[in-house]
């Protein structure tokens, strides 16, 4: 499901798409180069610690930084002190007084200068493959390591330089994977700011403030993103600041977790008692929301959005379903019957193709959506889902098409003799899972 994008302004008057995603309390996670939405929404090439996270009961936000992603991308300044006015722009809007603050590789020097800055705002700060030089680190990190004669080449060979980033990123193994990295940096800033970001990240150099850092803080050298990341210079960060600790380990979310608490930080769910029982969770998701809201303008894509949303709920009352939650493009429902869940799916995309071929002026704006189902047993608690079942459903809506629904393995093995058509879509491998996953198509319209 894609995330919930708002806006807030800098002081400098650059408009910056921020999200929250989860509920509980809140890790602040500044930008990177490509922008954090950005690149959690392409479900390639992002650490997978953000939904670790999530699932544990804490909140992420993070958002796209100037030039990126969703934000302005009309910019010049991309300093230091620039990146500081992003960050406060969305600490202002979306983060309480007390908030901890993780960041990872390119977000590092910014989370170091805020926290020297403000340190009675952060309860604890988590760096992750780290660097303080900006120098430093596009010298010694192999896909990053551009002379500047090299850098004002790539101005001219844009694609080439793209795609030769994007297979060192990927190892040079997989050329289909690094075709989908390059799309994603192509689509996440524009050459001339990519060059400018990178020309002002040479400059920036934090390792003077590493010293003043009072908050407790965690270094981590994340084995997971060991060819963005140096041994040499997370260790050259946590050398410098007092009472640091440092991990190197590949379960960097569990890590994290676990060193909040320590820290007398509990996240959401530890709060009330943890209950399990079989569900297959839904996941919904209305393909194209932010064009959609962008081409139509507030009044009359939120009449959409109301539209699609009467149809969603009026469904999942007539089928039994639950509705856990929404985040405004998308619905989160459960079932206590897998064959109730996917005669709702069905219904479903049956009730949005007979609205779309309505003659109502009101529905001449096509609600194509998306669906997804996993079963197992979630933990529920405060009337929420958590957990690898919950993660794998959204997922799983995550690879079909407006119009479609996939089902996991799991789900179609419990439907055998229920009278359903199912068509074999392969196996992929989700974001967060080591295992691929089989899904497949159920086909509604036959």
């Amino acid at each position: 499901m894609e995330p919930r994008i708002q806006y807030t302004k800098t002081s400098d008057g650059v408009n910056i798409a921020y999200t929250v995603l989860g509920s509980g309390p809140a890790i602040v996670s500044p930008s990177n180069i490509w922008g954090n939405i950005h690149m959690y929404k392409s479900g390639i090439a992002t650490n997978p610690v953000m939904d670790e996270l999530i699932a544990a009961g804490w909140s992420i936000v993070t958002y796209d930084g100037r030039g990126a992603g969703a934000s302005d991308r009309d910019v010049s300044e991309l300093s230091l002190e620039a990146r500081l006015r992003d960050l406060e722009a969305v600490i202002d809007r979306a983060a309480p007084d007390r908030f901890v603050m993780y960041s990872f590789l390119q977000g590092s020097p910014t989370s170091i200068a805020y926290a020297v800055q403000n340190p009675e705002r952060l309860s604890a700060l988590i760096l992750m493959n780290p660097f303080a030089s900006g120098r430093e680190y596009y010298r010694v990190v192999p896909p990053m390591r551009l002379s500047q004669d090299t850098l004002d080449m790539a101005e001219d060979e844009w694609e080439f330089h793209l795609l030769s980033m994007a297979s060192a990123v990927t190892g040079y193994s997989d050329a289909e994977a690094a075709s989908k990295l390059a799309q994603t940096f192509r689509t996440g800033i524009s050459p001339r700011v990519y060059h400018a970001y990178r020309r002002a990240a040479f400059e920036i150099d934090v390792t003077a403030l590493l010293p003043l850092l009072s908050v407790p803080t965690l270094v981590i050298l994340d084995q997971a993103m060991t060819r963005l990341a140096n041994a040499g210079l997370a260790r050259g960060v946590v050398s410098r600041i007092p009472d640091a600790r440092f991990i190197e380990t590949a379960n960097s979310g569990q890590v994290i977790d676990e060193f909040l608490q320590e820290n007398g930080l509990q996240p959401l769910k530890t709060s009330s008692t943890k209950q399990t029982a079989f569900r297959t969770v839904l996941f919904t998701d209305l393909v194209g929301h932010t064009e959609m809201m962008s081409r139509l303008g507030d009044e009359k894509g939120r009449a959409v959005l109301s539209d699609h949303e009467r149809i969603t709920r009026e469904v999942l009352k007539t089928h039994g379903g639950t509705e856990v939650k929404t985040m405004g493009d998308g619905f989160m429902a459960s079932f206590g019957s897998v064959t109730k869940a996917v005669e709702c799916a069905i219904a479903l995309q049956r009730a949005f193709a007979e609205r779309d071929s309505s003659a109502r002026p009101e529905a001449l704006e096509g609600l194509s959506v998306r669906v997804g189902l996993n079963a197992g047993e979630p933990i529920e608690e405060d009337g929420d889902l958590f957990g690898a079942t919950v993660i794998l459903a959204s997922r799983i809506a995550a690879q079909a098409a407006g119009g479609e629904i996939l089902v996991a393995d799991t789900v179609r093995g419990l439907c055998s003799g229920k009278g359903f058509l199912f068509a074999d879509r392969g196996e992929f491998v989700a974001k967060g899972f080591e295992e691929p996953v089989r899904v497949y198509e159920v086909r509604w319209r036959e």
